[in-house]
């Protein structure tokens, strides 16, 4: 596999160049990263969340762990980790846990974290555990356009 099927498309319909960056089968986002020599801070995480009125994606560098009581607080309401169903139900075309922080291509809110904000580039799960996108800070801006932007993150070391 390479990238997803719809992730190709929407970036592609965005007019965005990106490239691809290969590397062996890993099983987190923070070890695609060591795997694909790339800095964890700005290895976008995609992590899936329900809450009563659907789903999000809560975006943050692979270096940091979510605060879901910050989180909670931001979106204005209680959420919760999404099971492994759910999120294979939101993203088919994606192998579990490796799911882009893209969430208009799959109609999913998003929600990114401040420190991604200034990035100069930005890497990204492509749908599978062996490929990353790398795009330009300023395309994945335009890419997560319609995110919500809030700090409610930590580093994890």
């Amino acid at each position: 596999m390479t990238i997803a099927n719809r992730l190709k498309d929407f970036i592609d319909e965005k007019g965005i160049s990106y490239d691809t960056v290969e590397h062996h089968r890993t099983s987190t986002s923070r070890q695609s990263a060591l795997a694909a020599h790339v800095p964890g801070s700005i290895m976008a995480k995609s992590v899936v969340v329900h809450h009563d009125g659907g789903y999000a994606l809560a975006v943050v560098p692979s270096t940091h762990r979510i605060e879901l009581g910050t989180l909670q607080d931001v979106m204005h309401q209680r959420i919760g980790l999404a099971s492994e169903d759910e999120v294979v139900s939101l993203f088919e075309d994606c192998d579990t846990g490796a799911i882009p922080p893209i969430g208009a291509a799959y109609d999913v809110p998003v929600i990114v974290d401040e420190s991604l904000r200034n990035a100069g580039d930005i890497y990204f799960e492509g749908g599978d555990h062996r490929t990353l996108v790398h795009v330009s800070g300023k395309d994945f801006r335009n890419l997560t356009s319609d995110a919500q932007q809030a700090r409610f993150s930590y580093p994890a070391y």
